[in-house]
């Protein structure tokens, strides 16, 4: 008996399944399909099929009580009917089925951090990736919110997760992790690619705001002006595969290895007038402008907060007016003798002068934010590291301060450091032109 080698060269090409693993899934379904049939007397069988010329071999074994073989003999495969044959090619099926998700497991294994495209496929509540032969589950924590993906529709989405399940692998996607807007950004800046340009840290709350920090290996690139692009057009269509071209704000600024200018930078577009550094508790006092004060803040706090990511550190803001006015406050005090030097309190007394020194510089902030809904001062970083093997990122993964999530000001274009504003960058209120960040 010979089979046609070409027909299992053809399901090789089709399935993308190794030659080999065709031809033994064909001899378990001959054995098995010897076994059903009415003539085997038999209990066992072995089949062989010769890689070169398709010769099909059937050895019939006999077995003793514990399994072992007693005897062997060659037999012609024959007679096995329309049933036996059925269930051949359901095991011959079933057998590719298998052998198609290990290699499935096999190809998407280890790929956590890489960019996939295919087509959303609605399936009741469940929400798949058409990857071509196989797809991955897009779960709804991981949509960006209020996003609408409609059957069919093109998307974008980063390998998260991919496990390994009784009936094969299943991969998990998401369009919300920080991984997605580095590796989109890779793929739009051939400078990251090439490895001129890095993203040192990114900091994201999906649908409304992002910060990535860029630093440039050669020191006649601007990593922040490759990364916008002319006209701000690479920042814009990474917007655009994140499907929130009017609603994500990308601020793009510049990496400092010095934590000052990095606190001072990570506020853009906000204007820093001097940061002050306590390393003991991990805070950065940051002192901007009165003018400056609400758009350091952010949206709910929405600035801060990622800048406290991105950096690592807590951020807390002070206008210039509240700043020194606690400066002078506890000056007055100093004097007076009612604190030492380092502001602790000598009494009573000085308790209560440093107590009205915070009360007095409290009403000057509020009274800087009183048209203002935010009512907030200070933002912890409280992000995990972004720790997928994303492209564009440096050596080891991003930095621990590269993680998460925020809400965002809508209708907004990418934020640059104003170094690196292009030259047709709009008025800072435009939501058509790349607004001009600023440097500590």
């Amino acid at each position: 008996m010979k089979i046609d080698i070409d027909a299992l060269r053809q399901i090789e090409r089709e399935k993308s399944i190794d030659f080999l693993t065709v031809v033994e899934a064909f001899e378990t379904a001959m054995a098995s399909a010897y076994k059903r049939s009415p003539n085997s007397t038999a209990d066992e069988a072995r089949v062989t099929v010769d890689r070169t010329t398709g010769e099909v071999t059937l050895y019939a074994q006999e077995l003793d009580d514990e399994g072992n073989i007693v005897s062997e003999w060659r037999e012609e495969p024959k007679d096995f009917g329309r049933i036996v044959a059925q269930t051949a090619k359901q095991v011959l099926l079933q057998r590719l089925r298998e052998a198609e998700r290990e290699a499935t497991y096999g190809e998407y294994v280890g790929r956590e951090g890489d960019i996939v495209s295919g087509t959303i496929s609605q399936q009741g509540n469940v929400t798949l990736v058409e990857l071509g032969r196989t797809e991955a589950l897009l779960p709804y924590a991981e949509q960006i919110p209020n996003e609408r993906l409609d059957h069919g529709a093109h998307t974008r989405a980063v390998v998260i997760e991919v496990r390994k399940q009784q009936r094969g692998a299943q991969i998990v996607a998401s369009r919300t992790h920080p991984a997605l807007v580095v590796g989109l950004f890779a793929l739009e800046v051939p400078e990251i690619e090439e490895g001129i340009v890095e993203i040192k840290g990114i900091a994201r709350e999906a649908g409304h705001r992002t910060k990535v920090a860029v630093m440039s290996n050669n020191a006649d690139v601007d990593p922040v002006g490759a990364c916008v692009g002319p006209g701000g057009q690479r920042a814009r269509a990474v917007q655009k595969e994140l499907h929130s071209e009017e609603s994500e704000r990308i601020d793009i600024v510049r990496w400092a290895d010095e934590p000052e200018q990095l606190v001072g930078n990570a506020l853009s577009p906000a204007k820093v007038t001097n940061v002050y550094l306590y390393p003991d508790d991990g805070t950065a006092m940051v002192v901007v402008p009165d003018y400056q004060l609400s758009l350091a803040i952010g949206r709910e706090g929405q600035n801060a907060r990622l800048a406290a990511r991105l950096t690592g550190w807590r951020i807390d803001i002070k206008s210039e007016t509240q700043f020194a006015e606690e400066q002078k406050a506890f000056q007055d005090a100093f004097e007076a003798g009612l604190i030492d030097e380092y502001g602790n309190p000598l009494s009573d007394e000085g308790e209560a002068a440093i107590q009205a020194a915070f009360e007095s510089a409290e009403a000057t902030r509020r009274s800087a934010l009183e048209d203002e809904e935010d009512d907030v001062t200070s933002a912890e970083p409280e992000a995990g590291p972004t720790d997928l093997p994303v492209s564009g990122a440096p050596a080891g993964g991003l930095t621990p301060e590269s993680a998460a999530t925020a809400t965002s000001e809508p209708d907004a274009d990418p934020v640059v450091d104003g170094d690196a504003a292009p030259d047709d960058a709009g008025d800072p209120e435009s939501a058509s032109d790349t607004t001009e960040g600023s440097t500590a």
